[in-house]
C-alpha cells in the first residue's frame, strides 16, 4: 500500500488561475488601497462640514421665526382682552326704547340694593322720562361712532359742549365706562374739534389708574371742563367724599353699556361696577335729585 503525505501532490498539478489567490491580492480586493479609503472618509467629512453651518443656519431661522409668532399672539390677546369685544358682538339694551330701558335699570339696581324694600327701591328708581331715546340711532355703538352719536341722537349735549364753561369742576357730562383704558379712549374721542369747537372746555380723565383723587380734586378745582370721563368708582368718590366735581351744569350721563370685556361683560354685568354705578353717583342725592327732577338725562351708548 502507498502512503501519500499531506504535501505531496502529484507530479502534473496544477493551480486553478481563477479560484486560487496570492495572499497580497486577496487582501487587495477585498479592502481595496488604503490611500483611497482615506481619500472617501475625508471628502464624506468635508461634504459633512460644508452642511453642518446651512443647517444651523436654517435651524436659526425656523426658531426665530416661531419665537416671532408666538410674540404676535400674545400680543393680539393682550389687546383683545384690553379692548374687549365689540359691540355688534352681543346685542346691547342700548337700541331698546326708553320703557325698557327703564325695566333693566330697575332690574340693575335691585342687584345693587337687595336689602332694601320694595317701596325704597321704587324711589331709587330712574324715570321713563329722564332716559333719552335712542332708537333713531341705526350706526353702529362703538367709539368710532361716538362724535356722530351725540350730533345726531343729543343735539342739546352737543349744543351744551361747544359752549365755554363758567365755572371749574362743572361738566356737562359725565361719561361712566368700566375700565380705565376704555376710558382713556373715550378721552381722546371727546376731544374731538367737532365736540368742542372753538370755545369748548376740556375733557378730565377721572379713573384711579395713576391718578390720586387728591390730584383729581386739585385738578377739577382750577379747571373748566365740559366733559368728564371716568370709572364709576372714582367719579363717585369725587361726588361723595368731595366738593371739587360739581353738578351745576351737568346735564347728560352716558353709561358705556355697549363695550364688552374679554369676558362679555358690559359696564352692569360687574357688581362691583354695578353697585358703584347705583350707589355713589347716580345714588349722589345731588343726581338723583336733578335725575328724577328732568334736569339730568341719562344716555345709554
Amino acid at each position: 500500500m502507498t502512503h501519500h503525505r499531506g504535501d505531496d501532490l502529484e507530479d502534473d498539478f496544477m493551480p486553478d488561475e481563477t479560484v486560487a489567490l496570492s495572499e497580497d491580492e486577496g487582501l487587495g480586493s477585498l479592502i481595496g488601497d488604503p490611500d483611497d479609503i482615506g481619500k472617501l472618509l475625508s471628502a464624506d467629512e468635508a461634504d459633512e462640514g460644508d452642511e453642518a453651518p446651512v443647517e444651523q443656519t436654517k435651524s436659526l431661522s425656523e426658531k426665530k421665526r416661531k419665537r416671532r409668532e408666538k410674540d404676535k399672539e400674545r400680543k393680539a390677546k393682550k389687546r383683545k382682552l384690553n379692548e374687549g369685544a365689540e359691540p355688534g358682538d352681543v346685542p346691547s339694551v342700548a337700541l331698546r326704547p326708553p320703557a325698557m330701558i327703564s325695566e333693566y335699570l330697575s332690574a340693575m339696581q335691585a342687584k345693587s340694593f337687595s336689602k332694601i324694600s320694595v317701596l325704597e327701591l321704587q324711589d331709587r328708581q330712574i324715570p321713563e322720562s329722564s332716559i333719552a331715546d335712542t332708537t333713531g340711532w341705526t350706526g353702529s355703538r362703538n367709539l368710532d361712532m361716538l362724535v356722530d352719536f351725540i350730533v345726531q341722537v343729543v343735539p342739546s349735549l352737543h349744543t351744551r359742549l361747544m359752549q365755554r364753561p363758567k365755572s371749574s369742576g362743572a361738566p356737562t357730562l359725565l361719561f361712566l365706562t368700566g375700565a380705565a383704558l376704555r376710558g382713556a379712549d373715550v378721552t381722546r374721542t371727546l376731544k374731538n374739534k367737532m365736540l368742542q369747537g372753538d370755545k369748548g372746555g376740556g375733557v378730565a380723565k377721572l379713573f384711579a389708574k395713576h391718578f390720586k383723587l387728591e390730584e383729581h380734586v386739585e385738578h377739577l378745582k382750577k379747571t373748566k371742563i365740559g366733559s368728564a370721563v371716568g370709572t364709576p368708582g372714582r367719579i363717585g368718590k369725587l361726588l361723595c367724599e368731595t366738593d371739587a366735581l360739581s353738578v351745576a351744569a351737568l346735564t347728560h350721563i352716558v353709561l358705556d353699556i355697549s363695550h364688552r370685556d374679554a369676558k362679555q361683560r358690559c359696564l352692569l354685568d360687574i357688581p362691583e361696577t354695578r353697585d358703584d354705578v347705583f350707589k355713589m353717583v347716580l345714588g349722589a342725592p345731588q343726581i338723583m335729585e336733578r335725575v328724577v327732577s328732568g334736569k339730568i338725562y341719562i344716555v345709554l351708548f
